[in-house]
């Protein structure tokens, strides 16, 4: 078994990232993307397993991602997917380290924040690529002695002849290239005096452990160039999460004393008092529910529908497509809306994805065009609100497009995580920073009716009652605080 050397390092004219490539990142990171997407690291970064790697003076966030390392042994331009894999000579072991510090500075090349000297050990064994099955790698990470990562290739986004097809598509991977194939979940944060370890084994064979310790650097980053800036959201980016980062859940844009609040008055009172807000244009009209008889209170979230063309859609409508992906992960509470430009020939949801939808958890299904399998849909307890009953497929005149994106339905714009109120008099879409302060006053506002009503009940002419003149607010608050008495 051969070791990576100098020669080795040397060899490499360049080195290949791809940024996210296993099922549990994606679910981490909340994303899974379509298509691979690469960047690039200098062969500067490389360096050899035992090497100490410096955190540079004055940044807090070194992040390390064990990965698998892919030697191309023979050129490979527009290769085919069948032959990729025969233009890797080695595999082995490697570590992703990067500055989280730095990645605003390069808008997305990451030249900075992951291109250091020695941000990327690779080692220490090189296992023959002819020996071994891809699809049944085994990757670990090991941060001061804990297994903090452990995955497999076997359900890989992008396999790895996929990717080296893919690239040799542009560029010729040359002799010696080196292809960082993604990390799974579990890559987090490295402080001075910390020990990395990654291994990647196969049926018996192992790369052995790359081992990697972290030092802190001496040298501040000068002026003339950008300085280490970090926030809440970076750290929790680095870390994996906000819990692993120690950083405070953060408050829900609808807390459940909120929701209450918004449950407890009608649309129409929320509508009038949006409107004495100036917002005139936040109601999705023209849709039907099928349980009328609930108030649905919940967060947004958004799915994105465009006009049928037939070589898109055969790209984008088959497998786990956009759809399948919005109502895949639609939590507990919230309410999936769709724009289908009030399209009304052809079906956006059917009885199989509704009930996904409700035993996700979803408060309700709003789309402005149609509703397959209506009979079904309509017998579910998750109220569904539809422009039309409709029996075609998405693909007659729609494409499954994207997710979680500001969208147009039934006449107004819904961004996600907006808050969705509805009832049998209609859909609101109400900006969570307005919330609370609509919730008390449209509860103010209806207490001020309910008198106003009940003195109309006992014959009083609505003149100066409705609205409240001076003397009648004055005959309101000594009702209301009767009924505080009560």
């Amino acid at each position: 078994m051969e070791q990576v050397t100098d020669h080795t390092l040397a060899s490499a004219r360049k080195v290949i990232a791809v940024h996210i490539n296993y099922p549990s990142r994606a679910a981490q990171r909340g994303r899974t993307p379509e298509q691979p997407s690469y960047f690039l690291k200098p062969s500067s970064s490389l360096a050899l397993s035992g090497s100490s790697v410096e955190r540079p003076a004055g940044c807090e966030l070194l992040g390390f991602e064990g990965e698998i390392a892919l030697v191309i042994g023979k050129p490979a331009r527009r290769v085919d997917i069948d032959d990729a894999w025969s233009h890797v000579e080695w595999v082995t072991a490697s570590n992703d380290l990067g500055v989280y510090d730095l990645r605003y500075a390069d808008k997305g090349s990451n030249l900075r924040s992951k291109g250091g000297d020695g941000f990327t050990p690779v080692g220490p064994a090189l296992l023959a690529a002819d020996g071994i099955d891809p699809e049944r790698l085994r990757i670990r990470t090991w941060h001061n002695g804990s297994l903090v990562q452990d995955d497999t290739t076997g359900d890989l986004l992008f396999p790895f002849a996929r990717l080296i097809a893919d690239l040799s598509q542009l560029l010729t991977l040359e002799t010696g290239d080196i292809i960082l194939t993604g990390t799974p979940a579990g890559a987090s944060v490295a402080k001075p005096g910390d020990l990395v370890e990654v291994e990647v084994s196969g049926a018996d064979l192992s790369t052995g452990r790359l081992v990697t310790r972290i030092a802190e650097g001496a040298t501040p980053l000068a002026d003339f160039g950008a300085r280490p800036k970090t926030d809440d959201l970076q750290r929790e980016e680095a870390y994996g999460s906000r819990e692993a980062a120690g950083l405070a859940a953060p408050a829900p844009a609808l807390s459940p004393e909120l929701k209450a609040k918004l449950e407890s008055v009608c649309t129409a009172t929320l509508s009038s008092q949006l409107r004495k807000r100036g917002l005139d244009n936040v109601s999705i009209d023209g849709l039907t529910s099928t349980r009328p008889d609930k108030r649905i209170v919940g967060l947004a979230r958004t799915l994105r529908y465009v006009p049928n063309r037939e070589d898109l859609f055969k790209a984008h409508g088959g497998g786990f497509n956009a759809q399948k992906r919005a109502i895949d992960s639609v939590n507990d509470g919230e309410i999936l809306v769709m724009e289908a430009r009030g399209e009304k020939g052809t079906g956006t949801i059917g009885d199989i994805l509704a009930l996904r939808a409700q035993v996700r958890g979803a408060a309700a299904v709003i789309t402005d065009g149609g509703v397959r399998d209506f009979s079904a849909v309509a017998a579910l307890d998750m109220p569904t609100f539809y422009a039309n009953p409709h029996p075609a497929v998405l693909g007659r005149r729609h494409i499954p497009w994207d997710t979680d994106i500001t969208i147009a339905c039934g006449g107004t714009t819904v961004q996600p995580g907006d808050i969705i109120v509805a009832d049998a008099d209609g859909i609101l879409v109400i900006p969570p920073a307005l919330a609370e302060e609509l919730a008390d006053d449209s509860i103010a506002q209806e207490r001020e009716e309910s008198f106003i009503a009940e003195m109309v009940q006992q014959g009083h002419s609505v003149d100066g009652l409705y609205p409240l003149n001076a003397a009648w607010r004055t005959r309101y608050q000594e009702w209301e605080a009767g009924k505080a008495h009560e």
